[in-house]
Parts: C-alpha cells; structure tokens; sequence
C-alpha cells in the first residue's frame, strides 16, 4: 500500500536515524521532528544559549532544505522552553528574527517545559510548513 508520508532525512551524519520531517502528500504540509542545538558531531551546543539557539534553527534549516523548502514556508513554530526568563526569550526572539519573516511571522506557540531529553538542553523547536 502506498503510503501519503514521505519522511525526511537531511544529509548530515550527526543527526538521528529517525527522519526529521514529514511531507504529508496531498495536504501540502510538512511537519519537522523537534530539534535541539546540536553541532555537525551531534553534541550538544553549550557554549552559550544564543549559540544553541542558532544551531537549533540551522538544523530545521537543513531539514527544511532536505525537504525541498525553506523558511519562507513556515507557517508555524513551536518552542519548548525549559526556562521562561526573560534573557533566554530575548535570545530566542534575537536569533529567531534572523530566520523568520519579519513581514509575515509565522503563527507561534510557546510552551514552557521542565526538562529535555538532554538535560543541557534549553529549547526545542518544531515547525509546520507549506508545500508549494
């Protein structure tokens, strides 16, 4: 039976063996995994939060680049926090507005959580998109 999922794999070693997005044939949406900050090895940023923050968007960006699509296509995001303070939303909000349209900001949701999988982990982030 032919399935209306397509999953996708960006090209990058350090990343899981799950894919990291779906494209919903027929709806034309794409749904991407969470993801957390990590560098091209696979480990965690934690240099510094803005850092994370940036490695988080650069990995939807590979994987929204993997599914044909760019950020421009994103209709919505959604953020887990681990830490609602003010300096870490000003971080993301400083590294999100160098992604995300400014004149067309996607729908947000914002979700504070008490913990990651890995607990250096800050944020995740998850972005549905539009499929031309």
């Amino acid at each position: 039976m032919e399935s209306n999922l397509t999953p996708v794999f960006p090209s990058d070693p350090a990343r899981p063996s799950f894919s990291q997005g779906m494209i919903l044939k027929g709806s034309g949406m794409f749904v991407s995994s969470g993801h957390i900050g990590v560098d091209d090895d696979g480990k965690l940023v934690v240099s510094s939060l803005e850092d994370q923050v940036v490695a988080v968007f650069e990995g939807i960006g590979r994987t929204l680049i993997a599914a044909g699509l760019g950020f421009e296509h994103v209709a919505r995001v959604t953020y887990y926090i681990t830490d609602l303070e003010p300096r870490i939303m000003e971080a993301v909000r400083k590294v999100r507005n160098r992604y995300l349209r400014a004149d067309a900001p996607p729908a947000s949701v914002l979700i504070g959580i008490s913990a990651l999988p890995d607990p250096g982990a800050r944020i995740e982030v998850e972005v549905v998109a539009v499929v031309p």
